[in-house]
């Protein structure tokens, strides 16, 4: 699916400030039906395999947000629930103010979302919102990693990296889709 619908080859600005010439819009895949239903069965898998156990997931919106909710509804056929919040880019200036908007708790070993991670650094946004809420962070899950620093990045604050693909694998599938034409 991220083969088929998320990549984009041309010449791109990623979040980063990086160009590239190939852009993965991880939410083409993350935000329809099928994909939903699928990443959070193997979201729950691969958090399981490597022994995370997570009370809540989530991360920076908006690339976090439909991942963390499948792995949510998913976790409900599971019969251990994993609840779903969202890191806001900044705090609401009304309201409560809060920067993490769902049920997060204080004392919740989180797992941070990220739909592709290139440098690191929204997840590391997201890490720091969490420790500073209370939260104790197990893990950092994404979608893609395109294998460009980002992992080790955050490795270095002492959060381990889990992906669901690296963009090397994806797009090896898109070539190898693209020449079948």
């Amino acid at each position: 699916m991220l083969a088929e619908r998320s990549v984009r080859r041309g010449n791109f600005t990623l979040a980063s400030g990086r160009q590239s010439s190939v852009y993965v819009d991880a939410r083409m895949t993350t935000m329809s039906p099928d994909g939903l239903a699928a990443i959070g069965p193997l979201a729950l898998d691969v958090l399981a395999d490597a022994g995370l156990a997570p009370d809540s997931v989530g991360g920076l919106t908006l690339g976090a947000d439909p991942v963390s909710y499948a792995i949510a509804c998913a976790s409900v056929a599971r019969g251990s629930l994993v609840r779903a919040f969202t890191v806001r880019k900044e705090a609401k200036a009304h309201g409560t103010g809060r920067l993490i908007e769902g049920p997060f708790r204080s004392g919740d070993r989180v797992v941070v979302i990220e739909d592709v991670i290139t440098t690191g650094g929204s997840a590391l946004r997201a890490i720091r919102a969490v420790r500073e809420a209370g939260g104790t962070v197990i893990g950092v899950l994404a979608v893609v990693d395109r294998e460009e620093g980002g992992t080790e990045a955050i490795a270095e604050v002492g959060v381990p990296v889990l992906r669901l693909a690296c963009v090397s694998e994806v797009l090896a599938v898109a070539d190898t889709q693209a020449a079948r034409g």
